[in-house]
């Protein structure tokens, strides 16, 4: 699986890596480019997963606002629902797609 902004693969694992969480799916964090991923100050919390952190991916200037997200901290309640631990797992959207 791949993600990709602008032509550019920005992450990419092979699918039995990936967790799929209500309907997206969250790289691992050893599979994404930091380089393109820039903490966002957009505050969310998910009532069942915990505390998100928002990422803007881009580079430079030309940037897409809070494209990505993880959950550096989820709840446990929330690991035994998914029944693995995606701490800091990445999941995109809006100007990123994911492909196979």
């Amino acid at each position: 699986m791949k993600a990709i902004w602008k032509g550019m693969i920005i992450a990419e694992a092979p699918q039995e890596d990936l967790i799929f969480i209500e309907r997206n799916w969250y790289f691992p964090p050893s599979s994404v480019k930091k380089e393109f991923l820039h903490k966002s100050d957009t505050p969310y919390t998910c009532p069942w997963k915990g505390e998100c952190q928002y990422f803007n991916v881009g580079t430079g200037k030309d940037v897409s606002q809070d494209s990505a997200w993880s959950y550096p901290r989820p709840k446990e309640s929330a690991i035994k629902i998914v029944k693995k631990d995606f701490s800091d797992y990445v999941a995109f959207w809006r100007d990123v797609t994911v492909e196979e």
